[in-house]
């Protein structure tokens, strides 16, 4: 199934992803504010049952978001922490 940004789910699951992200990176010592992506910890296709819930979601800067193209699951433990981190 491919994504519709456009889907009303998707964009109330993005914004609430940003705004729980303060509206910045979430990459360690990263503030950027600019050039956001809402990433899926857990991957789009895979997981369909989490496609919007918002613990599965970070902001990440452009930047970051390229960097890790490809290695995702390297990244997703360490993603889930911070993520966990902001519901203590």
């Amino acid at each position: 199934m491919r994504r519709n940004f456009k889907d009303p789910q998707y964009i109330k699951w993005r914004k609430s992803v940003y705004k729980r992200d303060k509206f910045k990176c979430q990459w360690p010592n990263c503030n950027s504010h600019s050039k956001l992506n809402a990433h899926h910890i857990k991957n789009w296709a895979e997981f369909p049952g989490l496609r919007f819930e918002e613990k599965n979601g970070v902001t990440l800067c452009k930047n970051h978001h390229d960097m890790i193209k490809g290695m995702e699951e390297s990244f997703a433990s360490t993603f889930m922490r911070i993520v966990e981190s902001k519901y203590k």
